[in-house]
């Protein structure tokens, strides 16, 4: 019996072995990574099934990753999802420390994930995102449950350096309307983060049907939206000391992108922040700054 599967141990563990997967069996992968919060409602059958595959392309996925079928899996990934939630965080045993012990710990684990994260990323990846940045006609920003934090910091900083910047976060539910306007022209920017929402594979693939790059922000190391992006920047979020993930390294790596995009259109961003200060003196709408 394995240890208990996480998320991203699963997503490292197909993403080890994906280039050596049958077509079948990556059909599957793609499955598995898209519906991992769905999983335990299915049978083998019935996955393989969903996937377009056979029961023994299945069978073999599942030895692949190392499980002696798909019952040992699901069982690895059911003690999984309820370690995931901050509830199963709650209830494991943590040794008594002051409050400044405490607030120390949690720093260091920031910064250890910024550490850990300041070279994963290839420049040629960063080249690309602010590429395809600086060309979109538009870029739409999205990113649910967690991932809006995220989402919603990129799209404030963006829209500062550059227009048409808007958000498909939409509480009354108006995807459809405002995806109506994008083109092949647009830009997505996907936040995702764990816990995973189910309504971001769809929107993306429906961002793709009228055309649009997706460019797309997550922890997973290797997921079926990943995949499917013209470009992606991974930033861990995992924090095992914490009730909550940490989305130190995702905001960091917005600011960054939107401080180099300022500086690839420098003449027009300085032109639009001028702007921007004169509508402020305008309106009054800001404390003066000592």
């Amino acid at each position: 019996m394995h240890d208990s599967l996480n998320p991203s141990t699963l997503d490292a563990r197909i993403r080890h072995v994906y280039a050596q997967l049958s077509s079948a069996e990556r059909k599957l992968a793609d499955m598995v990574l898209t519906r991992q919060r769905e999983l335990l409602g299915y049978s083998a059958t019935e996955l393989a099934g969903l996937a377009g595959t056979s029961k023994s392309s299945a069978a073999r996925f599942f030895r692949s990753l190392g499980y002696a079928g798909y019952d040992e899996f699901r069982q690895a990934l059911r003690a999984a999802q309820l370690q995931q939630s901050p509830l199963a965080r709650m209830e494991q045993p943590r040794r008594k420390r002051s409050l400044a012990q405490q607030f120390q710990s949690h720093l260091q684990a920031d910064a250890s994930l910024l550490n850990a994260w300041a070279e994963s990323i290839p420049e040629a990846q960063l080249e690309a995102a602010i590429a395809m940045l600086v060309r979109a006609r538009k870029v739409w920003v999205v990113g649910y449950r967690h991932s809006h934090l995220t989402a919603f910091y990129a799209q404030s900083l963006l829209a500062q350096v550059r227009g048409e910047v808007g958000s498909l976060n939409d509480v009354a539910g108006r995807e459809a309307d405002l995806l109506a306007s994008a083109s092949e022209k647009d830009v997505l920017l996907a936040v995702d983060f764990r816990r995973r929402s189910t309504r971001l594979p769809r929107l993306l693939a429906a961002a793709q049907a009228v055309g649009a790059q997706t460019l797309v922000l997550t922890d997973a190391p290797v997921s079926a939206l990943a995949m499917q992006a013209q470009v992606v920047l991974r930033c861990g979020a995992s924090s095992p000391q914490g009730l909550f993930d940490s989305y130190v390294c995702a905001v960091s790596l917005v600011n960054f992108l939107a401080s180099a995009l300022a500086q690839q259109q420098r003449v027009p961003t300085q032109e639009r922040l001028e702007r921007i200060e004169r509508l402020h003196v305008a309106l009054d709408d800001l404390e003066p700054q000592l």
